[in-house]
């Protein structure tokens, strides 16, 4: 085998990663905290019910079946999926409530569109093909590249392909140039939350979002997302990785970046740090690389004590950056079948703007919108015979802007909301004595468990001083052998980005070995 190389952490980056490694022949052990793989895509078994706790949307499936492939596996045998239809359904908040059902074909989508008049249908078409050739743009030069050095940005062709991006517009501005209809404005636009960021403040790029699930549709993975990282997990062992569970690093170690290959009377002040391996319970695994996939801000601050290493990455720069929006997930064991709704549900606020306004400034929210996802509605073997498991989600301060402790009562105040807004949909009206079982994840158990920086749900907010080159890289610019994976590191959040950041980050990797090629 070839060279070692340690991994902290098996969330999707870092196993994507250690992977694509271990398939170029390099000898990849992982550490992970958890009982489990996948990090945030972890999973709740209790009393017959099975809810995973973090992403739930599959979009973008061949790239979940690429690191399958790579290996010269079929991923039907490991990731077995089904297309929804429809993909999710939309209720907004009013009397009467308005619901519309949202599919991946054209004459439904062209259905619906049109019902809003001839201008909205034209806009929507617009829509997707200027954001179809953003997306190409973007897909090509900058979400499958990485930026080491300014002038892999900094450079006149670089330079055309960003301006061709126009990212200097809000989300739900430029949707509003195409549609006029704040329905349809609403339901597309608000999908920047996927990866944290307000629409109203989130670059109109991420309008991709909802591009890529109207043209290429939102899949189930059988068992649910979980299934995906155990998957990977098996991968990586059956082609000889070794993954140590209960593992909590304490630290990166490394070299203090000076006296390398001088006598000790020779100080270099300016020799780089070298990676020197980790730290698990005060005994060091020695590796010539580290590769990161615990967020990178809790790892700048918590596992990196060495200046040099940090760089520009102070902990006073790390706490002044911007971080997305954490989550308050109800995890809810229900007795019954609900057939009138479908897998993924989105209930829209009737006070949209002043939702997103609270998520971003740390007020209280006073009429939240909510995510509920009903697993049982594809696979009934989540949840014991004739009963749901489901999952109700609001997007909610994270821990360093709410402006309120969370508290028992703080949970009380935001399930009550939750309840009073979908006792509204059709079946729903006995949910609360229905319910047979409950878990809650609030900010606090997501930094917690997962060591997300601040609760931070989906880690450094994709702005647009946070994106690209201004986002953390792959590669350590002040220490040889360490590099970086997850969603706080470019290309950013979301499942499908954050496995093109582990191979981002295995190929940087293999650039440093001399003489070595890569795909």
């Amino acid at each position: 085998m070839g060279k070692k190389v340690v991994v902290v952490g098996a969330g999707i980056g870092g196993l994507s990663a250690a992977i694509r490694l271990q398939h170029a022949g390099y000898s990849v052990e992982i550490y992970e905290k958890q009982s489990m793989p996948g990090g945030k895509m972890h999973q709740i078994h209790e009393q017959g019910f099975t809810f995973d706790v973090g992403p739930t949307i599959v979009m973008m499936p061949s790239i979940y079946q690429d690191i399958f492939r790579l290996c010269g596996r079929n991923p039907d045998d490991y990731i077995p999926m089904t297309r929804l239809d429809p993909m999710y359904e939309v209720f907004f908040e009013g009397s009467p409530m308005r619901h519309y059902a949202i599919n991946n074909t054209l004459p439904d989508l062209m259905k619906m569109v049109e019902s809003k008049g001839p201008e909205n249908a034209k806009g929507f078409l617009d829509y997707l093909s200027v954001i179809h050739t953003r997306y190409q743009v973007a897909y090509q030069h900058f979400i499958t590249r990485p930026f080491r050095h300014r002038r892999d940005m900094y450079n006149p062709y670089m330079l055309v392909q960003a301006m061709k991006l126009k990212t200097f517009d809000s989300a739900d501005h430029m949707m509003a140039k195409f549609m006029s209809d704040k329905d349809l404005q609403r339901m597309l636009s608000f999908q920047t939350l996927y990866i944290g960021v307000s629409p109203a403040n989130g670059p109109s790029l991420y309008n991709i979002i909802p591009m890529i699930e109207l043209l290429y549709g939102i899949w189930f993975i059988k068992g649910g997302m979980h299934t995906m990282a155990e998957q990977m997990a098996r991968l990586f062992e059956e082609i000889g990785g070794k993954i140590h569970y209960n593992a909590d690093v304490q630290s990166i170690v490394t070299s203090s970046g000076s006296n390398q290959g001088k006598s000790p009377s020779t100080p270099d002040t300016t020799g780089k740090p070298e990676v020197k391996g980790i730290e698990i319970d005060g005994r060091l695994v020695k590796s010539p690389y580290v590769v990161c996939n615990a967020d990178f801000p809790y790892a700048m601050k918590h596992l990196i004590d060495n200046p040099k290493v940090r760089g520009k990455y102070s902990p006073k720069k790390i706490d002044k950056m911007d971080y997305s929006c954490s989550c308050l997930v109800f995890y809810w064991g229900v007795k019954g079948t609900y057939d009138k709704l479908s897998t993924h549900n989105f209930v829209i606020s009737s006070q949209y703007d002043e939702n997103l306004r609270s998520i971003f400034d740390g007020t209280e929210i006073q009429q939240p919108s909510i995510y509920l996802h009903i697993p049982t509605q594809t696979d009934a073997s989540m949840a014991p015979d004739g009963m749901s498991a489901f999952y109700a989600l609001v997007p909610i301060s994270e821990l360093g802007t709410a402006r309120y402790e969370w508290n028992e009562q703080t949970v009380e105040l935001y399930r009550n909301k939750v309840m009073d807004a979908l006792t509204q949909l059709l079946g729903l009206e006995r949910l609360k004595e229905d319910i047979v079982f409950e878990k809650v994840f609030t900010p606090h158990d997501f930094a917690h468990e997962f060591n997300a920086y601040r609760g931070a749900t989906f880690g450094l907010q994709p702005t647009l001083l946070q994106s690209n080159h201004w986002r953390p890289q792959a590669k350590a610019k002040h220490c040889k052998g360490l590099y970086f994976t997850g969603s706080s590191t470019h290309p950013g959040a979301g499942v499908p980005i954050v496995m093109q950041s582990g191979k981002i980050c295995a190929e940087e990797l293999r650039r440093d070995e001399k003489g070595d090629t890569f795909e």
